[in-house]
């Protein structure tokens, strides 16, 4: 199967899901073709099953915004029609889901018929698409669509909740390549972190506000007062500065490391005890997933999909959002205990290998199948 992957190739979770999923279907034996404005971050190595179309956007005076959603819908009917595609599996609604219709249109005016997948990641449809400088195109485009996958069942409930909805929603969750998580913990990396067998908290984010990172701070402060604990922050964003002087009036300078943006966040999880998500709102959750594949437990929010990955007093604990004191209970009781913190990481791990590449994978495979099957049917009627 030759199969075009449009995505943001960024490091946010639709990125590296796309991205991954694009491997991995690589390594089956597919013929993938990426097709964005710069080479996805994920995508690091050669393989002869892996193409990469950059989308490239000219600036006229006449423009005051480059149009981006018409330059990505040119490249996807150029590669579309010389690389013979057989779908098009389109990452985040806006703008690739419209793009890729007025694609398809084109196409079809020459007699090609390219099936369009689009799976709803998130923002796409609870921040973005709520606009309604965009809602009318981004119901119109979910309902052209030839198939519609959303990564939690919660996604799915909002998008039907405010959009009007007529295609089937599949819900195929997120997932993880476990193989790139297994690493071991760095015990000179740990030692240097916390020297004195601190426990190692830590939480990873774009640092915006719907990421509630000054909660993290607030409930870190908390648990350090009975459990000596090192917070470690990986990312960066808009809040940063909000977040570093916060940390300054609670004392805790010397307690807590900004990271910054970091590719290969596996090194850090290896090391951890505890990870924190208090977010306002996750569409999945993936940042806890990779945290649960390197053994870490989790205490989040019960926002959005997250509890459909974190399992209540299994790998970690939910509470409401904002609930600081709640979030710091549970992360002492998970930290305070050697025995009982190890059987949260073996539990955490094992929810994890339920979102293996392996598993999920054959899931999209499976459903490329179908929708293609499906377009084909409705041109032969």
């Amino acid at each position: 199967m030759k199969i075009g992957i449009v995505c943001y190739p960024t490091f946010g979770g639709s990125g590296v899901v796309a991205t991954e999923l694009g491997k991995a279907l690589a390594d089956h034996g597919h013929q993938v073709h990426f097709i964005t404005y710069s080479q996805p971050a994920r995508l690091d190595f050669f393989s002869e099953n892996l193409f990469y179309h950059e989308v490239t956007v000219s600036n006229y005076p006449l423009f005051d915004y480059p149009p981006y959603e018409l330059a990505l819908a040119s490249r996807l009917v150029d590669v579309v029609r010389y690389e013979q595609l057989d779908i098009l599996h389109v990452h985040y609604a806006i703008p690739h889901a419209s793009a890729a219709y007025m694609a398809k249109q084109i196409l079809a005016s020459e007699g090609l018929n390219i099936p369009v997948v689009t799976t709803l990641h998130g923002t796409d449809i609870t921040l973005v698409g709520k606009d309604m400088t965009y809602k009318p195109v981004v119901t119109f485009s979910i309902n052209q669509s030839d198939g519609v996958t959303a990564v939690s069942a919660n996604l799915k409930s909002d998008t039907c909740k405010y959009f009007e909805i007529q295609n089937e929603i599949r819900v195929i969750p997120n997932f993880i390549d476990l193989s790139r998580f297994s690493h071991r913990a760095k015990d000179h990396f740990k030692k240097a972190i916390a020297p004195n067998g601190e426990k190692i908290v830590v939480h990873t984010s774009n640092f915006r506000k719907v990421k509630r990172v000054q909660d993290v701070v607030r409930v870190f402060a908390a648990i350090n007062e009975r459990v000596p604990s090192k917070l470690l922050l990986a990312g960066d964003g808009p809040e940063r500065t909000h977040i570093e002087q916060l940390c300054r009036e609670l004392n805790l300078k010397d307690d807590v490391r900004f990271l910054g943006k970091l590719d290969a966040v596996e090194e850090i999880l290896s090391v951890s005890d505890l990870f924190l998500l208090p977010s306002e709102t996750e569409s999945f959750g993936l940042a806890a997933l990779e945290a649960m594949a390197c053994k870490v437990p989790v205490v989040s929010s019960n926002a959005g999909g997250i509890p459909e990955l974190n399992v209540e007093g299994v790998t970690g604990f939910l509470n409401d959002v904002g609930d600081i004191e709640g979030m710091a209970k549970n992360a002492i009781y998970i930290l305070e205990d050697e025995a009982r913190l190890k059987e949260f990481k073996e539990r955490a791990l094992n929810r994890a290998k339920e979102f293996d590449i392996s598993i999920i994978m054959p899931v999209y495979e499976s459903y490329y199948h179908e929708v293609i099957a499906r377009s084909r049917a409705k041109l032969s009627v």
